[in-house]
């Protein structure tokens, strides 16, 4: 019988999310391998695990895909726990040339690129209303598409300022640095073996947006436009909750797919397991190499 769930768990902890069932089972798998038991509490239907990894009291859930599942669960997690830290574990598309699958990356910052006005053609191209013209981010549009920037409302602040970036915090970022150098996988289960060593590369820019990309020309925009290594479903949403609660939030995403870049079909159903198996391994590196005294302390 599962216990019950406290008001309110007052435990400093670090939450480790997912948002993709087999990165969640990636992440179950190397804490049984490492023989790190968990307690498990459910809240609104999501589990969530409490553990204890090198030191450092953690509670790890598996979101749900896309933007409303991770920023509702985030939520939930912030009110139901003692929460320092939120790092997000899973895979993502690639959106830029240099990076191959199983590569991991740590961006330094997210935006939404899909918070958009989808305007209306003219015979002088794609109008979006004027009336908008102050939310619009300065950056060209993909067809219609003309990206926005988002609302976050803070406590202590009587207006709501709008911002297209989210900023991974800067002491996660550094503590990443000690996972720079581990090995990743370079295959699969099934045999399917990667032609280049993966590596781990912390800054840079990641999109998100609840949308699956495979499309090659979009792709080339978000690279170009907002010089952007990776496109996923939940990281900036979540650094938005972060970022709103006054939180740390960083991303750990490893490359499972080109989205839309590569020569044939989308490569995901194929290097998904190795990939979330490589941002798991990076993000044991990072739990063990962060600071373990609370924010704030």
């Amino acid at each position: 019988m599962t216990p019950q769930m406290p008001s309110h768990d007052p435990t400093p902890r670090i939450a480790i999310v997912t948002s993709y069932a087999p990165e969640w089972q990636a992440l179950r798998a190397e804490l049984a391998r490492q023989a790190i038991p968990v307690a498990i509490r459910t809240i609104n239907g999501i589990d969530f695990a409490t553990a204890d990894i090198a030191g450092r009291a953690v509670v790890i859930y598996l979101s749900g895909m896309s933007m409303v599942n991770a920023a509702m669960s985030a939520q939930l997690a912030l009110d139901r726990f003692n929460i320092s830290a939120i790092i997000l574990s899973g895979i993502a598309g690639s959106a830029d040339p240099a990076l191959n699958v199983g590569d991991v990356i740590l961006p330094a910052r997210w935006g939404q690129y899909l918070e958009s006005v989808m305007a209306r053609e003219t015979q002088a191209g794609f109008a979006p209303p004027p009336f908008l013209d102050g939310f619009r981010v300065d950056a060209p549009n993909f067809g219609m598409m003309h990206p926005l920037s988002v609302e976050i409302a803070q406590d202590g602040q009587t207006d709501r300022p709008r911002r297209f970036w989210f900023n991974a915090a800067p002491r996660l970022l550094e503590a990443a640095r000690a996972a720079a150098g581990i090995a990743l996988e370079t295959g699969t289960d099934a045999g399917h073996q990667l032609s280049h060593i993966p590596r781990v590369i912390i800054g840079g820019n990641g999109l998100s947006g609840p949308a699956f990309v495979d499309n090659a020309a979009l792709r080339i925009w978000a690279h170009e436009t907002f010089d952007a290594q990776v496109l996923d479903m939940e990281s900036a949403a979540v650094a938005h909750v972060a970022r709103a609660n006054g939180r740390d939030f960083i991303a750990v995403r490893s490359v499972s797919d080109l989205a839309g870049g590569g020569a044939s079909a989308n490569e995901m159903a194929t290097f998904m397991g190795l990939a979330a198996t490589n941002s798991v391994r990076v993000v044991m590196a990072l739990i063990a190499a962060i600071d373990p005294t609370p924010r704030g302390a």
